[in-house]
């Protein structure tokens, strides 16, 4: 790896356009005040930093759940998936990975599988790390049916200042672990609802590197 590849890294596409408006900005402060225009530099390096998608390298062992967004382990506890994607109304292991406006929001899928079911929810713009954001926040979710049969819901959730959430898969799609399937715009967390009997591998507060970390394993029954 060359020196520069620790620093700059590609850009997802969904951020050229923001990129642009924030170089646009900053030439104008530039002309009003120098100043501004050097605050305006900065800015704009911070927006292509937020769109960064880096080259990750996903683990290949059968079975692995892997970490869908960059962040902090947020929260473990039980909870009931999105009542849209139609799956049983019981409890599941709910893992939660909070990510920051500095963390990648790039998001990768924790799990091979069809994509079974996606939907949005318009909602509330909570910060994203309290527990009510998984019920009264702007999300969407998708339901990933893997090989053995088995459902896997992740769910991506706006936060405080998130106002834009991407998703790039429909519903008959195959993913591989770690694939790319979406992002959120400016700050915002990653729910993860586990089959039943499965336990998680992380703690909380754990940094989560999307598309790498094990969340859980699928092979190894509570």
């Amino acid at each position: 790896m060359r020196m520069r590849d620790t620093f700059i890294k590609p850009m997802h596409p969904e951020g050229i356009k923001f990129v642009a408006i924030f170089a646009a900005i900053t030439f104008v402060l530039s002309l009003i005040w120098e100043p501004l225009g050097w605050i305006g530099i900065g800015l704009t390096i911070w927006c292509y930093y937020f769109f960064r998608d880096p080259v990750r390298v996903t683990p290949q062992k059968e079975g692995l759940v892997i970490s869908p967004a960059d962040g902090i382990v947020s929260l473990i506890e039980k909870a009931v998936p999105p009542a849209e994607l139609g799956m049983a109304d019981a409890p599941l292991t709910r893992v939660s990975v909070f990510m920051s406006v500095f963390n990648c929001h790039v998001n990768r899928a924790p799990i091979a599988g069809e994509v079974k079911a996606v939907a949005y929810r318009p909602g509330k713009f909570f910060n994203a790390s309290l527990d009510k954001a998984s019920k009264d926040n702007e999300r969407n979710s998708l339901r990933i049916e893997m090989a053995d049969g088995r459902d896997l819901a992740v769910v991506q959730i706006a936060g405080l200042v998130a106002r834009r959430i991407v998703c790039f898969v429909e519903p008959g799609a195959k993913l591989r672990t770690g694939e790319r399937f979406g992002l959120i715009r400016f700050g915002s967390r990653l729910d993860v609802y586990l089959p039943d009997g499965v336990d998680p591998m992380v703690q909380l507060g754990q940094t989560m590197i999307a598309g790498e970390t094990v969340l859980a394993d699928l092979t190894a029954q509570a």
